[in-house]
Formats: C-alpha cells, structure tokens, sequence
C-alpha cells in the first residue's frame, strides 16, 4: 500500500523530510492547550485592554522605531503559576516579530508545571 510522500521538516532552515510536521530533532514537545495553560476569555479580555492602554512595541520603542503591538507577553514566563500569569506587572505589550524573537530566543526549553 502506498505511503504519504515526505515533507521538507517546518523547522526553518532545516532540510530533514519527514512524514509529521516536524523531524525527530525538531519536534514539538506535547503541550497543553492554550486554554488549559490560562489563556481563557479573562486573558483575552484583560490582554486586550492591555494593548489599549500600551499600544506600541516596547522592545522596537527601545531601538526608536514606532511599532504597533499586538501581543501581551510575559516578561519571565509563568509556566502554570498564577501569580506571574495574572500580574500586570510581568506584562510587556510587544509587535509578533518581537515576541517570536523573544520566545525563541528566551523560552528554548520550556518546562511545564501544569
């Protein structure tokens, strides 16, 4: 019987075929879904207002370039504890650029204590 034919791995820059989304070394550790992590109706509600009251990416306001942001990050990720989850103060509003350089960079190996 005939198989599915391989795809390229959507890790970027990696050239290894796979029939998944992503190779053996790539692949993505099982994670919750995003509600059971926390982000529920109350986040989006509460990170909304967030983003209207801190409308520009802090991170690119710090290079001096002016930047809409559109997602509430986590300054030290909360990783289940409710405490950094809710505090404004580990907030920081940031463009999707940005926050995909800071998740990658930053949050490598997450370790998750739901």
């Amino acid at each position: 019987m005939p198989r599915k034919a391989l795809k390229p791995c959507k890790h970027p820059g990696c050239p290894n075929l796979t029939a998944e989304l992503y190779c053996e070394i790539h692949k993505q550790p099982n994670r919750p879904s995003a509600s059971r992590r926390g982000y529920t109706s109350k986040w989006r509600r509460l990170s909304k207002a967030y983003l209207r009251k801190h409308p520009m990416c802090v991170r690119c306001m710090a290079e001096g370039r002016y930047v809409p942001a559109t997602v509430v990050d986590h300054i030290i990720p909360h990783r289940g504890d409710e405490t950094l989850m809710w505090s404004q103060d580990n907030w920081q509003a940031l463009c999707k650029s940005c926050h995909d350089k800071k998740t990658w960079t930053e949050d490598k190996n997450p370790v998750y204590t739901y």
